[in-house]
């Protein structure tokens, strides 16, 4: 089926599960919008979260993709049951993929999740950890700096560092050896955060486990593009084009990101 994907995120975030996904299924064409004017999602109610969320995937319907994935931890928490329900197909959230790959990586059960206020009050995570293994044991801590460090490019350096152990510092002398990721703008900061908590942790996200599951559900749907070569994603963006551009070209590796404007 040569229709494209959808991807949606409160901001940059989702570019994480981008890249794994053109790595994975290169021959496949992404649609990719980001509300980075009305981004971070974290604070935001639930209701809002859900209205912008339902906005987004309308418009992707419009563009005629073959199946969603909310690539944001705050909206798959939120929207993720009322989308599956409502839309006419497949809608991925990203927070049971990192579950999983949280529960494959532990070894002593204590795991910790880094999250948005949102992601983390919502208990979506607790939840899902459970239902894979009863003896875990799990916290969840909220990092309400690092979204906006990452969607102002602010995410490497000195700086970003020192956030990073600020925001970690309730973590210090306890005994847990997984770390999930629970914001896809999380991945960006992902050496500063190992550096913190120290080589003994696992430090894990739901990106990788959420390609994974878009490819076996092609494989098994037998969805796949069959138009022979690589696909490049269009982007959408709610809020700064040149800034959106400049993430987008760096972290997947791009000569030129095309991105569009998009306004709801």
């Amino acid at each position: 089926m040569d229709r494209p994907i959808g991807i949606l995120d409160s901001g940059v975030g989702g570019l994480t599960v981008v890249k794994e996904i053109m790595h994975l299924l290169p021959n496949e064409q992404l649609i990719y919008v980001g509300d980075t004017a009305r981004c971070p999602y974290g604070p935001r109610s639930p209701q809002e979260v859900r209205k912008f969320t339902w906005q987004i995937s309308l418009a992707l319907q419009k563009m005629n993709v073959k199946m969603l994935i909310i690539a944001c931890n705050t909206a798959t928490a939120v929207a993720l049951n009322s989308l599956s329900r409502q839309m006419p197909f497949p809608v991925l959230g990203v927070i049971f993929p990192g579950a999983r790959a949280a529960s494959k990586a532990t070894r002593n059960h204590k795991v910790v999740v880094l999250g948005t206020s949102g992601t983390v009050k919502s208990g979506a995570y607790e939840y899902a950890i459970s239902a894979l293994s009863s003896s875990s044991q799990v916290e969840a801590l909220a990092c309400p700096t690092f979204v906006p460090l990452v969607e102002s490019n602010e995410y490497e350096g000195e700086f970003a560092h020192k956030m990073v152990q600020e925001a970690l510092a309730p973590l210090k002398g306890k005994d847990f050896d997984t770390v999930i990721l629970g914001c896809t703008h999380y991945p960006l900061l992902q050496g500063h955060i190992e550096e913190v908590v120290g080589e003994h942790v696992h430090v894990v996200s739901s990106a990788q486990e959420t390609a994974n599951d878009v490819k076996d559900y092609l494989d098994f749907h037998q969805q796949h593009n069959t138009k022979p070569g690589r696909k490049e994603p269009i982007f959408y963006a709610t809020g700064s084009i040149p800034m959106f551009k400049e993430i987008a070209e760096r972290w997947l590796a791009l000569e030129h990101a095309d991105v569009r404007r998009i306004q709801f």
